[in-house]
Parts: C-alpha cells; sequence; structure tokens
C-alpha cells in the first residue's frame, strides 16, 4: 500500500513553510513517493518549482492550494483540469484585491460558487474540548460543506502528538461515518527533513514579531511536520486503514 502526502506547506506560503519545494520534492523522492501534493496557503506560487523538481525525479506533482476562509474552516482544494485550476487561479485573485498585500480575504460563498472539478479536504480543528468532545459547531459547519461540496469533500485527519490522539482520531472516525465525509490522512508536512525545525521556528518568530524565548505556543509544540516514510505513516493510522 502506498500513501500520498495531500498536505505540504513550502516557503512559499511566508513565513510558515521551512523547506522549499524542490526540496519537498526530493525527499518525496527519496523516501519512495510516486507522488506529493503542494498546497501553499491562499496561493499557487511554489507548484512550478515543484513540478519542475518533480518531473525531474520523476514522481507526480499534484498541484493544489490550502484556502482560509474568514467565516469557515479553512480547505484543501485540489483542481481536477485547466478550467477548476483557472477557477482556483480567479478566486485567489478576487481574495488578494479585497485586501493589503500579503493577505488574501475569501468566504464560503466565494467557493460554493466556483467548485466544479475541484477535490476539497477540509480541516478540522487541532484539538478536542475538555469533554473529549468536538464542539457542535463543527458538525454544522461540515454538515454545511458537505451539503455544498457533496462527494468531493473528505475530512483531515493529522495526528497532532500532544497527547489524546487516539481520541482525537476516534471522534473523527465518528463524524466521518456520522456525516458520510472520508477521512484521509495527513501529516501537515511544513519541512522537508526535522533538522529545518529550527528554521520554522525561527520564520514564526519573524511573523509572530517575537522572540524565540517569548514565542511560546505560538511555535508548534514537536518536531513532527516533516516528510515521513509512507511505512510510517501507515503504522500511524493503521487503526483506519481505508
Amino acid at each position: 500500500m502506498n500513501y500520498t502526502e495531500l498536505q505540504v506547506t513550502t516557503n512559499f506560503s511566508f513565513l510558515r513553510g521551512g523547506s522549499h519545494p524542490e526540496e519537498m520534492a526530493g525527499q518525496a523522492a527519496a523516501l519512495g513517493y510516486t507522488e506529493i501534493a503542494i498546497a501553499d496557503r491562499n496561493s499557487f506560487a511554489g507548484i512550478v518549482r515543484a513540478h519542475a523538481a518533480a518531473k525531474k525525479m520523476g514522481i507526480r506533482m499534484i498541484p493544489g492550494c490550502r484556502l482560509d476562509l474568514l467565516d469557515g474552516l479553512s480547505l484543501l482544494a485540489y483542481p481536477t483540469d485547466v478550467a477548476a485550476y483557472s477557477q482556483i487561479c480567479n478566486l485567489l485573485t478576487i481574495g488578494n484585491r479585497r485586501t493589503e498585500k500579503g493577505h488574501c480575504h475569501l468566504y464560503k460563498s466565494d467557493i460554493f460558487a466556483c467548485r466544479k472539478d475541484i477535490k476539497f479536504i477540509v480541516l478540522p480543528p487541532p484539538a478536542l474540548n475538555e469533554r473529549f468532545e468536538f464542539d457542535t459547531s463543527l458538525v454544522h459547519a461540515l454538515q454545511e460543506y458537505h451539503e455544498a461540496l457533496g462527494t468531493d469533500l473528505s475530512l483531515a485527519a493529522s495526528r497532532r502528538y500532544q497527547g489524546g490522539d487516539n481520541k482525537y482520531l476516534y471522534r473523527l472516525a465518528q463524524l466521518s461515518s456520522e456525516l458520510h465525509i472520508p477521512m484521509v490522512a495527513t501529516n501537515d508536512v511544513h519541512y522537508h527533513e526535522p533538522a529545518r525545525r529550527p528554521l520554522q521556528d525561527i520564520v514564526t518568530c519573524v511573523r509572530e514579531k517575537c522572540t524565540i524565548y517569548t514565542a511560546g505556543y505560538r511555535l508548534r509544540a514537536n518536531a513532527e511536520r516533516y516528510l515521513k516514510p509512507q511505512e510510517e505513516m501507515l503504522r500511524l493510522f493503521r487503526q483506519y486503514p481505508d
């Protein structure tokens, strides 16, 4: 069984990713991947370099982007043809024109109006509440997304490595079953190898205008957001092989 990483953030997500697209593609090839998706925040900027590197390495690059919405959960979006790619480009242009440079303002209505031939993965909140459950607002949000996007919608499942992962994934699996939204494993990759974690911390500090000593919870809690071997991802999600 093969694994494809569908949630990869590169340094083209300004001050968020810690590796170049070429490094992501190269590491994927070195780990035996046959394909990898690049999904930077509100941008397609990294996919050109990723495509060139992937082609050289003999693997497939899946173009995508992460759409951060002002009034809803973030979505990973993957166009399935040229027309769908053009639709997402138009969406990003609209979002960029609504605000100052470096920001992109998009709403659910924008996505729902331009969803043809696009596959989506919705990103749930990273944690459960004190009762080890998701808030009812998440259920309503997922229902709304499912009604609008139908079978083109999936639900992202990523381990957080902060304790409670088993409960977290179990609750996601419950939602997936109840709402008929298939669950998709990702590792929310932000750098190609663990050694890049310090650089990712530094760019986070630049973005948040703080020092490494005062950043606190603004930094990621661990160094797990790297491109993992396929065997490791299959092991981490062995309870949810589907």
